[in-house]
């Protein structure tokens, strides 16, 4: 019941990725290496929605499960990524950050060519689950309540009017979470969310704290059947736990002055 879950974490799929996202990108040769992979070794893509599902009524996964997710909303998940999930026939789930999409709620703050809601469409309609990932991507944990709930609520209302459905899963920008913003985020409608923390997943986690870990441009095949195996993942993301948890502490820090300025103010 309580078996330890590899949630992938995914950002670009692009042959020639800009500088702003090249270190989180993937190429797709690299990509579809990967899915083989999986499928080669057993495992079985559930989405986001599913795990979650499982984990709270008690019903029993398929073997070897495994998710595949995609930060952002990068136009190469459709060109690239889609065809190969379909070969397999994975699920997947993406979490778009609405503001970066193109089309009409667009904000200009996107780092690469982004999906439109054409492709996003079509994403879904093809086993993809679609979820939340903020309107503007800010760090949620910064923002005040009032400016934390427009992200999330209009990240929610954007997709539910293009896709018809309301989005069920949550993935955190950054990866940054706090009490109020998972709190914030269970109270605007979201079932689960996905954090990032460099682990396995585990129910022990809670619906609203599921661990990921991340792959990168430098994840050679070798370092990802281990990380899907669940070997050496301390190890491997010893460097960005240390991190981490430096930059946590600047970050409470931050929280503190705010708030009490706030409350001068």
């Amino acid at each position: 019941m309580n078996t330890p879950v590899p949630i992938l974490m995914y950002h670009a799929v692009s042959t020639v990725p800009n500088e702003a996202t090249r270190a989180l990108s993937v190429a797709p040769e690299a990509f579809a290496e990967q899915m083989a992979l999986l499928d080669d070794r057993g495992f079985t893509p559930v989405n986001t929605a599913q795990l979650a599902d499982s984990w709270r009524s008690g019903s029993p996964l398929p073997k070897r499960p495994v998710l595949v997710t995609f930060d952002d909303g990068y136009e190469g998940v459709h060109r690239h990524a889609l065809p190969v999930l379909a070969k397999h026939g994975f699920a997947a789930t993406l979490f778009v950050s609405t503001g970066w999409l193109r089309g009409s709620y667009d904000t200009g703050g996107a780092l690469d060519t982004m999906l439109d809601w054409d492709q996003v469409r079509e994403l879904a309609g093809a086993d993809v689950e679609i979820g939340g990932h903020s309107h503007t991507h800010p760090q949620l944990d910064q923002l005040t309540d009032e400016a934390l709930w427009f992200e999330l609520l209009r990240c929610k209302e954007i997709i539910a009017d293009e896709l018809g459905t309301r989005p069920a899963s949550f993935a955190y920008p950054y990866g940054y979470s706090s009490r109020r913003v998972r709190r914030t985020v269970r109270e605007a409608g979201f079932a689960q969310s996905l954090a990032v923390g460099n682990r396995l997943s585990n129910r022990r986690q809670g619906p609203y704290a599921l661990q990921r870990v991340t792959v990168r441009r430098s994840t050679r095949i070798e370092e990802f059947e281990r990380l899907v195996e669940g070997q050496a993942i301390t190890r491997t993301f010893a460097k960005d736990h240390a991190l981490t948890k430096g930059y946590a502490m600047v970050r409470r820090a931050r929280q503190i002055r705010r708030k009490a300025i706030r409350t001068r103010v």
